[in-house]
């Protein structure tokens, strides 16, 4: 049930409120001052205030900034007799849902309530999948070659610089870019992924600037294509050395101007994305063979980031197994199993070609074939060394 803080120093404004919350089933709280109010707010969790703006001792609005401090902040509503659109208009800057003048309106009221309510929920499931996002993208690891990989991260996130991510199949290159996104000043906006050797090299360009209606035989409507998608935040072209000639000439235009035609159309679209690359080849015999422009090389590694494969890092395994481990509980709903020292070092004399999916695999092998706590025994079993 939702919990409700009436802030008003009118004894019959707050008894009316009541009453109406209440027969709508909310449980509600009285305060007869700004003071008591933000008392009540710091003892306890609300999720809505309905405070007056002109009160003795202390005024809504010092009520709202004070209470927008707050860990858990609860929606505001303020009601006044006295309110004027610039009150108004200072009470949402300040960061309140709504200003509503006094005698409310039952209809209004109710329904600015329900409003109220629906952000916050929303707000806070945004929280949760936002932590449950970070979370799932976490870098685990404490060795010296995942520690320079987050160094580097930690500098080169905040700058607008375009990175190139290498590193062998498996070892978390878009996990990186993640990260990248993750600590950059566009966190709040798009990230989007195009894993360029998954779309057929027809279809490339199609995919990454988009369409006009009939530009080719399936192009039904218009499509904005994920340069558009990404505005405001970060593109990450995966397995960029994939891409052919005619789409990283078009891909070089986007990053020297800024600027991108949908296939059919001469119109120019100005676009702001960050560029964020990964290929597990080698770039540079890539371009000796032809194969790679060097000009669109070298816009993209301003900033170069290797990631190092498992087997050099093999005193990560450890705190990688267990994290798998929980992972694996988590999406199961099972209790997590635990594993013995001898299992996890027999995990560390293998070369994991496969690097860290390969790792997770069979990780979750052991979960789903081993014992209630993976033994030795099991590893030797059902590992494929």
């Amino acid at each position: 049930m939702p919990k409700i803080l009436i802030i008003d120093d009118e004894r019959f404004i707050r008894a009316s409120l009541r009453e109406i919350l209440e027969y709508e089933k909310f449980e509600v709280t009285e305060a007869q001052d700004g003071e008591d109010g933000l008392a009540k707010l710091k003892e306890e969790e609300y999720d809505l205030v309905l405070c007056d703006i002109k009160m003795p001792k202390m005024d809504g609005i010092e009520v709202l900034d004070h209470a927008k401090s707050l860990e858990k902040s609860p929606q505001f509503i303020m009601i006044s007799a006295h309110g004027t659109i610039e009150t108004a208009v200072e009470a949402t800057k300040k960061g309140a849902f709504d200003f509503i003048p006094k005698p409310p309106d039952l209809n209004r009221l109710l329904l600015t309530v329900r409003n109220a309510l629906e952000k916050k929920n929303l707000v806070s499931e945004t929280k949760v999948l936002k932590k449950k996002l970070s979370k799932k993208f976490d870098m685990v690891g404490n060795s010296p070659a995942i520690a320079r990989v987050k160094d580097t991260i930690e500098k080169v996130a905040p700058t607008d610089a375009r990175v190139l991510i290498t590193g062998p199949n498996g070892t978390g290159k878009e996990l990186v870019a993640h990260w990248i996104h993750q600590k950059s000043n566009r966190a709040q906006e798009p990230f989007v992924a195009v894993n360029c050797a998954a779309i057929p090299s027809e279809l490339i360009e199609s995919e990454l600037f988009g369409h006009e209606k009939g530009a080719f035989t399936s192009a039904h409507k218009q499509r904005a294509g994920k340069f558009e998608q990404a505005q405001g935040g970060t593109l990450f072209l995966d397995e960029i050395g994939d891409m052919s000639l005619s789409a990283q000439s078009k891909v070089l235009r986007a990053l020297q101007e800024n600027l991108i035609n949908r296939v059919g159309s001469d119109k120019d679209i100005k676009v702001d994305v960050r560029v964020l690359a990964a290929t597990n080849k080698d770039l540079k015999k890539e371009i000796e063979a032809g194969r790679f422009r060097e000009d669109l090389y070298h816009r993209l590694s301003v900033i170069l980031i290797q990631v190092p494969a498992l087997k050099d890092r093999k005193e990560d395994i450890p705190l990688l197994v267990n994290k798998f481990l929980e992972d694996i509980a988590a999406e199961s709903g099972d209790a997590c199993k635990k594993i013995s020292s001898d299992a996890i070092s027999k995990l560390q004399e293998f070369p994991w070609t496969g690097n860290i999916r390969e790792l997770r695999n069979v990780v979750e092998r052991l979960v789903i074939l081993g014992e209630k706590e993976i033994s030795l025994e099991d590893v030797k079993k059902y590992a494929d060394y």
